[in-house]
């Protein structure tokens, strides 16, 4: 990538017939490097054509197609959706024959962390007591019962970082067998054993869909200790409820509290991979930068989920390329086909469309944006396709199938076993997520600025020309051990992540 601070521009590739605005660039600019005058106004994270494009011609972004010339368009000229088309073409899968082992470092030589070691061995990074819901009729009851246990209550028991309710819309008026039930129930049963979690209180009303006790079932869940229930219906309403997991909570904090963090290797870490309101830059900086992070983790040992299916669209053979088996390259297209299955139709990002704020900030469609958003992923080998929320097992570079709504797509990774999120924003983006801390990356420098009680690394540097993208991923990675030690994230300090518990609603409303 040519960083020269003189440039106006961005060349990504030497084969690339456009290049990207680094800043505004009014009519009439002679770019030197490319030997182009701008025939428009251009902003800031939108691309120029750099020679004469014929009607139908790839457009090409990282030796990439990314669309096709909807026109015949002259060097100089601005290229977005107006005139950067979607259509299909041709890929070629070429199943793992770009896979490549990574070589780990030696155990002994591989980064730590301060953690959290549980007794069945897995590493968290917090230390919460979540209060569940099985159902909407108890949302209520949660909130109630996690608001209780505030600041000046848990002054007592420093060691734990929080009582959280998660609550949700599902659990009744709906197909009680089926994928959806199926989506819920993993999803909750994710989050009640995530290793951030030390302790929960599971509300129902007693009548729902989502029945306690097949849920239970079904999940393998037992209530112990530091797991509890309680059911409206049968304690009196709801005043008494509320009563009921207060009484519960009291009982458990105090085995809670009795954590105390000790040296863990990097291998425990495993990071969901979020990108949102992504702009022109995303795919330059805060995202290849990210990618660089993950395979500094995967070498040592640790684990990267990468999902957010239908905006991965339009690059999906670059992924099968780098998998480790035919057969799980295979299992992510059967995914991609069950997306644009899903999606016939409809007005959605897998047809074409990305959101008005991608493409104010220069993406021109979906093949772009996805582009950009899989340079998270690094260049490790792909090592396992997952469903919504199923157990992340394997360590390297992984996908799980979620879609691409970030509040839905982070809790899918949550319930997998992420006990990191790290989201990259060029829009500028607010998320936060429990029980595993958020980190957000910012794309550009003037969006950190604005942002910064929300932005916890930037990653403009690389577009400003005063960092590299290894320098930056190095800076993520270290941060990254940082947050997972304990250190608070912009977005953990704000307490933001309660409402973006948000189990996939897939399904029909009956």
């Amino acid at each position: 990538m040519s960083m020269q601070n003189h440039s106006p521009v961005i060349r990504l590739d030497a084969a690339d017939n456009v290049v990207v605005a680094r800043a505004d660039i009014p009519k009439g600019a002679f770019l030197t490097a490319e030997g182009v005058t701008t025939l428009h106004d251009v902003p800031l994270g939108h691309k120029i054509a750099t020679r004469p494009l014929v009607k139908g011609e790839p457009v090409l972004k990282y030796n990439t197609v990314i669309g096709f010339a909807g026109e015949d368009i002259a060097p100089g000229s601005w290229m977005h959706s107006h005139n950067v088309l979607m259509d299909e073409f041709q890929k070629d899968y070429r199943f793992s024959q770009d896979y490549r082992p990574t070589e780990l470092l030696p155990p002994a030589e591989r980064a730590t962390f301060q953690g959290i070691r549980r007794p069945d061995g897995r590493i968290g990074t917090r230390n919460y007591i979540g209060i569940f819901i099985t159902v909407n009729c108890s949302a209520t009851v949660a909130r109630r019962i996690a608001n209780y246990f505030d600041a000046e209550r848990l002054a007592d028991y420093p060691n734990v970082d929080g009582v959280v309710p998660f609550v949700h819309e599902q659990g009744c008026g709906m197909e009680m067998t089926g994928e959806p039930m199926d989506l819920l129930r993993r999803t909750l049963a994710g989050y009640i054993r995530h290793p951030n979690m030390a302790g929960a209180v599971v509300c129902s009303l007693g009548c729902e869909r989502n029945n306690l006790a097949r849920f239970f079932e079904e999940q393998a869940l037992a209530t112990g200790k530091t797991l509890k229930t309680v059911t409206m219906q049968q304690v009196g309403g709801t005043a008494a409820a509320i009563e009921e997991g207060k009484a519960l909570v009291r009982d458990m904090l105090a085995e809670v509290d009795q954590v105390t963090r000790e040296p863990c290797s990097a291998e425990h870490i495993t990071v969901g991979l979020q990108c949102g309101g992504s702009d022109g830059f995303s795919g330059l900086s805060a995202n290849p930068a990210l990618g660089k992070a993950v395979d500094i983790l995967v070498r040592h040992g640790g684990t990267a989920i990468l999902s957010e299916t239908p905006e991965l669209f339009g690059v999906e053979h670059t992924l099968t390329a780098r998998a480790k088996t035919p057969e799980i390259g295979r299992k992510f297209v059967e995914r991609i086909e069950w997306w644009l299955d899903y999606s016939k139709g409809r007005d959605t990002q897998i047809n074409g469309r990305v959101s008005p704020g991608n493409n104010a900030g220069g993406l021109a469609n979906i093949i772009e944006k996805a582009l950009g958003g899989s340079k998270k992923g690094g260049s490790s080998g792909i090592n396992a396709v997952y469903r919504y929320a199923e157990t992340v097992r394997e360590h390297g570079l992984v996908i799980m199938d979620t879609p691409g709504y970030d509040p839905v797509s982070a809790t899918g990774q949550i319930a997998g076993g992420a006990n990191l999120i790290c989201f990259t924003t060029g829009r500028g983006s607010c998320f936060g997520s429990f029980p595993a801390p958020t980190v957000k990356l910012a794309t550009n420098t003037p969006m950190y600025q604005r942002m910064i009680g929300d932005m916890d690394i930037n990653c403009g540097t690389v577009i400003d020309g005063t960092a590299t993208l290894d320098e930056m991923g190095e800076a993520i990675f270290r941060t990254l051990l940082t947050v997972a030690s304990g250190e608070k994230s912009k977005s953990e300090a704000l307490g933001v992540g309660e409402d973006e518990f948000v189990p996939w609603p897939i399904g029909v409303l009956a």
